[in-house]
């Protein structure tokens, strides 16, 4: 029997909601505005943070990196840099020196602001120039597409060899011809490319595939390092062993650094894994942020749909009062408005939950960032919504259920 009623209650909700198509449509509404304010912020910032830790995660969780110390302060205006640079020398000896279960990379920037010219072609003025050697691709994670890497011997002389991203390739290279071998210009100097890097898109904004990579002495004769400090990358055989080779290779840094017994390091050791932590732990305070603000648009929501419900028992109290007339208890009432609320109310939170994936990654293309479906964010949805709807119905409900029948056909 319950069953039965429970049917027959579900029927005329549908019928009633179908029967005030408006009403029904505002309400929806309401709910989806809420729910689509809560999914697209929560969207976006998944997208956001899924960027970061795929990002930085492709150095890898087994990777710490040695840089110059920087302390950041202003002075009369001016941002300040303490640190003496790492130079070329001691990034030899710390090669030299460090663990040998570790594999060392160390690197020097040239310039982001160079031009590459190859006959008449040319590149925008914004590819940056690094030297490397060997090991720098794999600890770096990059793979060659097309060529190979430096050989030992290559990445300490002089030799004018290059490794250029794929980005690098469509601009100056027309698509029959094999850029391995050919020929290009930064400024006067004339370099052979050797190997071209697979495409990684875009990072934070970022083409990743603009960059050129030449050895080292090459970029120490035509930039000059003075007073450029060495970053220094160094993967480890196993993540679980970071932290016990990042100690290790601190202590060899310091005798190479000179660092006196009690001083403070004059370096700076990074961790990827830490990096990725710090950037979502960021990210995690945006993303509990928009929940916040989701979730006030959501109670405002809430706050219309119960105004709504109240406005439709007014309306329909010679129907109530009928029904009671025939028979229909206070209980079989109230179940038929919350039925009614709730399925309008899940409506309303579909509706919202498509519309804020699509808004989320609207914005996450924009930016740039990977698409993103947040599976529980979208449960959170379909279940606030359904919180929502039993809240806001539940007070019109019983009203509906508590009216007098005379007097409900009474009313005009």
């Amino acid at each position: 029997m319950k069953r039965e009623l429970l049917i027959e209650m579900a029927r005329i909700a549908v019928r009633s909601i179908l029967g005030n198509r408006l009403r029904t449509g505002l309400t929806i509404g309401i709910i989806g505005l809420g729910i689509m304010a809560l999914i697209s912020m929560t969207t976006a910032t998944s997208s956001l943070e899924a960027n970061v830790v795929e990002q930085f995660s492709s150095l890898g969780t087994d990777v710490f990196t040695f840089s110059q110390r920087t302390e950041t302060g202003v002075n009369r205006g001016r941002r300040v840099t303490v640190g003496e640079p790492i130079s070329y020398e001691e990034a030899q000896a710390f090669a030299d020196e460090a663990p040998d279960e570790l594999t060392v990379a160390y690197s020097i920037f040239g310039t982001s602001q160079a031009t590459l010219t190859k006959g008449t072609e040319r590149t925008n003025p914004n590819i940056q120039v690094l030297g490397i050697e060997e090991n720098y691709l794999e600890v770096s994670g990059f793979d060659i597409e097309f060529g190979r890497n430096f050989t030992r011997q290559e990445a300490q002389s002089a030799n004018r060899m290059a490794i250029i991203g794929s980005d690098l390739v469509s601009e100056l290279f027309n698509a029959w011809e094999d850029p391995i071998g050919a020929e290009f210009s930064i400024g006067a100097q004339r370099y052979t490319v050797i190997g071209v890097l697979a495409a990684r898109g875009q990072a934070f904004g970022m083409s990743q595939d603009n960059q050129c990579y030449i050895p080292i002495p090459c970029v120490r004769q035509q930039f000059s390092d003075e007073r450029s400090s060495y970053r220094v990358m160094c993967k480890a055989p196993r993540p679980e062993e970071v932290i016990e080779l990042a100690e290790a290779s601190t202590g060899v840094m310091r005798v190479v650094r000179r660092d006196r017994p009690g001083q403070d390091h004059s370096f700076n050791l990074s961790m990827s894994n830490s990096m990725v932590s710090t950037l979502e732990e960021a990210i995690g305070g945006i993303t509990a942020a928009a929940s916040i603000i989701g979730i006030i648009t959501l109670f405002g929501a809430g706050i219309g749909l119960m105004n709504i419900m109240l406005v439709s028992v007014s309306e329909r109290t010679r129907e109530i009062g009928t029904r009671k007339a025939l028979g229909a208890s206070p209980r079989a009432i109230r179940m038929q408005f919350l039925i009614e609320v709730i399925i309008i109310g899940q409506l309303g939170g579909l509706v919202g939950i498509a519309c804020g994936v699509a808004a989320g990654n609207g914005i996450a293309y924009a930016m740039s960032t990977p698409f993103v479906v947040p599976w529980g964010w979208m449960f959170t949805g379909v279940a606030l919504s359904l919180i929502t709807s039993l809240v806001s119905g539940y007070y019109p409900a019983r009203q509906a259920a508590r009216l007098d029948p005379i007097v409900a056909l009474g009313r005009e």
